[in-house]
């Protein structure tokens, strides 16, 4: 049993500390008169270390904390917050959330989740993971990663830099309507931007990990060279002419994908009706091949957690099933509004994973250049052309021409546009090569036909 009366490893306040705290304000708020009320403390630390061309850039350490506090007078709501956290600072932010509240107008979605909805059982999920790491120790591994890129090539001329970074933190909220809960979480990476050439054919790239716990990240080493050989790989880039073709997103980017389509069907978009997919619970959204599952039990996930930003239970569940829509992505105050039920993501959407019915074991990146044949494959995009009313899409790429499925040779410079809508049905193949961008794994998918707009 946790000693919640002694800080973590690196925190400044204890659980029980951040509980008397949470159960002040609400104490404190009811006092004043309010109808409900709600509060999270929480405390932050980190740690990130910038090198370039074999010198230190940068060291920065944070450390923040923060007092929380949402009054209900009814069905009219008031926030503040504050980073003090001595009792007369206390009050006075639950005194100015509820006069908030007071001249805030009255909204009928407004409220606390409902007590039937909140999370009864948290779950250990072992996301934290302190990372006791000095600057000079960081310093000295970002310092490997660089080292590990110029030493693939000579032609590997310069750097954007490389940087290490370690992050954790810990939170309590409760409110009224029954929820009390908190955890420590922690997020650590190593990430590298080496350049390739000189001139004008000069390309740069780069590579990462990220992981809760440290001792999984990636060997600086070998991020450093992946890293350098991307870069090279795209020396000598060419133009294409305007044209339309299958796309093949590299996976990595196709998490983007997947992103657009949660952002589609999350609960603001919808009952603001700025999305292109209103009314899409039970279409067929994708071809009948794809599925998409939501668990946030991964232990050690990046999405993982044993409740939502409003203490509201969580499971796993299929949000795509044969192609067609089984859930949205909702918070309270979105699911009033559409008059449904919360899903559980107050906060954004948990571990998501698509695949495709379809796909082999032995689907890997070169299985899926052989069924993309002649086409584009997508290796970076660049810009934010997302239409979510209308589904139009128009981003910058670059990547490889791919003939006889083979990569031909690098092209830049281009434009890929389509809808999202025809995009998300065009989907003919998901690959093998699973990559957990965030908190979304997907491999590449191949999209049967997109335009390209090039020289």
């Amino acid at each position: 049993m946790q000693d919640t009366s002694k800080p973590l490893a690196g925190f400044s306040y204890s659980r029980g500390h951040f509980e008397e705290l949470v159960d002040a304000a609400i104490a404190h708020a009811r006092k004043l008169g309010a109808s409900d009320a709600g509060a999270e403390a929480s405390e932050g630390l980190g740690l990130s270390v910038g090198v370039r061309r074999g010198e230190l850039e940068t060291v920065e350490q944070s450390r923040d904390k923060s007092l929380g506090v949402t009054v209900y007078l009814g069905q009219r709501r008031g926030n503040a917050s504050t980073s003090d956290f001595s009792r007369a600072a206390l009050e006075s932010t639950v005194q100015a959330a509820y006069d908030i509240a007071r001249f805030t107008a009255e909204d009928p979605a407004a409220g606390l989740p409902d007590a039937g909805d909140i999370a009864t059982e948290q779950r250990e999920l072992d996301l934290f993971h302190p990372w006791a790491v000095s600057s000079e120790q960081a310093a000295a591994m970002a310092l490997a990663c660089e080292r590990a890129a110029f030493a693939v090539d000579r032609r590997v001329t310069n750097s954007e830099g490389a940087g290490v970074s370690a992050a954790q933190s810990h939170f309590f909220a409760a409110h009224t309507h029954g929820f009390r809960g908190g955890y420590a979480s922690s997020r650590h990476s190593l990430s590298v931007a080496p350049i390739a050439g000189k001139g004008e054919d000069m390309q740069r790239d780069y590579w990462y990990s990220s992981m809760r716990d440290a001792r999984e990240l990636a060997a600086p080493e070998a991020v450093g060279r992946y890293a350098a050989e991307r870069a090279l790989s795209r020396l000598k880039s060419r133009r294409l002419s305007t044209r339309e073709c299958p796309v093949l997103f590299e996976s990595p980017l196709a998490a983007g994908l997947l992103g657009h389509f949660v952002q589609a069907v999350s609960g603001g978009a919808l009952y603001r009706r700025t999305s292109f997919l209103l009314d899409s619970l039970g279409q067929a959204v994708f071809p009948d091949h794809i599925d998409i599952a939501e668990d946030p039990f991964v232990r050690g996930g990046k999405g993982s957690s044993p409740f939502d930003d409003e203490g509201v239970h969580v499971q796993a569940r299929q949000v795509v099933e044969g192609g067609r829509v089984q859930g949205y992505f909702l918070g309270t105050y979105s699911a009033r509004k559409l008059g449904m039920k919360t899903t559980g993501n107050a906060g954004g959407s948990h571990n998501l994973t698509l695949r495709s019915r379809r796909t082999r074991a032995g689907d890997d990146l070169d299985a899926m250049l052989r069924q993309l044949g002649t086409g584009l494959f997508v290796t970076e995009l660049m810009g934010q052309g997302v239409n979510y009313v209308t589904g139009d899409y128009s981003r910058g790429a670059s990547g490889f021409w791919v003939e006889g499925g083979q990569i031909a040779y690098p092209v830049h410079e281009i434009t890929i546009a389509g809808n999202l809508r025809d995009m998300f049905q065009g989907i003919q193949a998901v690959g093998a090569d699973a990559y957990t961008f965030g908190a979304k794994t997907i491999g590449s998918v191949l999209i049967g036909r997109m335009k390209l707009a090039g020289s």
